[in-house]
């Protein structure tokens, strides 16, 4: 009893290397007697962390499997979208209707400061109810996201302590809620643009450009997922930091050039991520370009530094839950 006890602890606290047979990148096995001149090969190493791979193309090998592991949690993914979005309305009277609500009651209290001179609105070409609502329509996608995603770990710890599953299942499904919201507003606002007569321009175009910026939620959701399990302040806060940010951001209103306001906004990518989409689909125009690829790019590279973060202390955290 006494040595298998310390059998399994040693075999707890020190990774197992599994050499024969060696796993070949198409998949199939071999011992290292069948290995032929110039056959790639790889390593598979098993730790408390998850399965790891080495050797020739190893790298490769460990992204695509990464991405294998992330398709067969598809359906996982979903799953866990459903009981989100059920859950989320589940016990209010308004239910779903609380989506348009919100955005309606933003709109019409800025409306009030300006017609009461608390506020001063620019010219921006367009009806403000639909200027502000089409950025508002944008801005949910990214606030909803980053919000449901920042708790999503805490709010799964019962099941992360039972089950053994792919813990980036649960930000994907949470930011995929704020999908869901930007689909729901969305249709208000074309409401809006209805009632005022107003035309979208190149509308296909612009929701095309929602992937940047959906992307950009995503790399935040995972970073916020794991600082917010540690430090639960950030969660706390997170509601008072979002309304900080959509005040100083020209989402609900337009920035004069040169101001101390539009100089902050040159390194916001959120105004280039909303901004951009925004001016195609009430303007038609493209000024926003450049940067607009740029921050695209950004969203990129923090995805990629966001997910392995994750990947890397997913472990750690989940036991400090």
């Amino acid at each position: 009893m006494a040595f298998a006890a310390a059998e399994n602890s040693v075999r707890d606290r020190h990774p197992m290397t599994v050499s024969p047979p060696v796993v070949l990148r198409d998949g199939r096995s071999c011992s290292n007697h069948d290995r032929k001149p110039g056959m790639t090969l790889r390593k598979v190493i098993y730790t408390p962390d998850g399965a790891l791979v080495t050797g020739e193309g190893g790298r490769l090998d460990r992204l695509r499997s990464v991405s294998e592991r992330f398709a067969r949690t598809s359906e996982l993914v979903w799953c866990l979208f459903i009981r989100d979005f059920s859950g989320r309305y589940r016990q209010s009277i308004l239910g779903i209707a609380w989506a348009l609500i919100l955005p309606l009651a933003t709109v019409g209290v800025f409306l009030l400061m300006n017609r009461s001179g608390l506020v001063t609105l620019g010219e921006v070409g367009v009806p403000y109810p639909v200027y502000a609502m089409t950025g508002l329509t944008y801005w949910t996608l990214f606030a909803t996201g980053v919000s449901a995603c920042a708790s999503c770990l805490i709010n799964a710890s019962s099941m992360l302590a039972k089950i053994n599953f792919t813990r980036s299942a649960l930000v994907f499904s949470a930011a995929a809620q704020g999908g869901v919201e930007f689909l729901i507003r969305g249709l208000l606002t074309g409401a809006v643009f209805v009632s005022f007569g107003s035309t979208p321009h190149s509308l296909a175009l612009a929701l095309l450009c929602t992937l940047p910026l959906f992307l950009f939620t995503l790399a935040v959701g995972f970073i916020l997922a794991i600082v917010g399990s540690l430090l639960r302040d950030i969660i706390n806060a997170l509601g008072t930091l979002l309304a900080g940010l959509l005040i100083l951001t020209p989402i609900l209103y337009p920035v004069a050039a040169g101001s101390p306001l539009a100089t902050l906004n040159t390194y916001n990518p959120i105004n280039y991520l909303i901004g951009f989409p925004r001016e195609l689909i009430l303007y038609g125009t493209a000024s926003m370009l450049a940067a607009f690829l740029a921050s695209a790019t950004f969203s990129v590279l923090l995805l990629l530094v966001g997910w392995r973060l994750f990947c890397v202390a997913q472990t750690r955290v989940v036991e400090r839950i």
